[in-house]
């Protein structure tokens, strides 16, 4: 009889907790009219639109902490075998990104210097490095302003094709441009 009670018991203070904090949590929901919700989608779209239109993707390399941007109007820069200065095809290139730089004053750049697989690390790291800052001086000369352009060397490590063959060796040696803040 005790414990007929005790369940009795337990089920009348229970249920009526229970009711009162189901009935406290919800919060009411104001409905989304038609005209709100299709102003919503609009504005999404048209933020959507305005990265699209801008060209800007963000990435993340896998081992690298931290994301950035990439935009298709920063194109790639290529250099000879064993060499760091400008050629002319890069110079057209380096002019167009100058040109989308001096458009978006606000955008900070990292110039990644890269090798193809032939020489040791350390001669390539030196290589890498020589490549960013010969692409980043160049940019500065075309009115670009330093304080917005970094560089870093990723030598032979970060190869674009990984084949070992003269035609994945001309892509590798490279200058790769991303955007760390807008």
């Amino acid at each position: 009889m005790n414990r007929k009670r005790l369940g009795l018991l337990t089920a009348l203070l229970i249920v009526p907790l229970f009711i009162t904090v189901s009935c406290c949590s919800k919060k009411a929901v104001k409905p989304t009219t038609p005209k709100k919700a299709e102003e919503v989608k609009q504005q999404v779209t048209t933020e959507k639109q305005g990265v699209q239109e801008e060209g800007l993707e963000t990435k993340k390399y896998p081992g690298i902490q931290g994301e950035f941007m990439e935009s298709k109007y920063l194109k790639d820069i290529h250099f000879d075998f064993d060499k760091y200065n400008i050629r002319p095809d890069a110079a057209v290139v380096l002019k167009k990104n100058a040109e989308f730089l001096l458009a978006h004053p606000t955008y900070k750049i990292q110039i990644e210097g890269h090798c193809d697989e032939r020489g040791s690390v350390e001669y390539n790291l030196v290589l890498g490095e020589r490549r960013a800052k010969s692409a980043k001086n160049y940019l500065v000369n075309l009115g670009v302003d330093k304080d917005r352009l970094s560089t870093i060397s990723y030598g032979k490590e970060m190869p674009l094709d990984p084949r070992h063959n003269e035609e994945a060796w001309a892509k590798n040696r490279r200058c790769h441009f991303i955007i760390l803040e807008k």
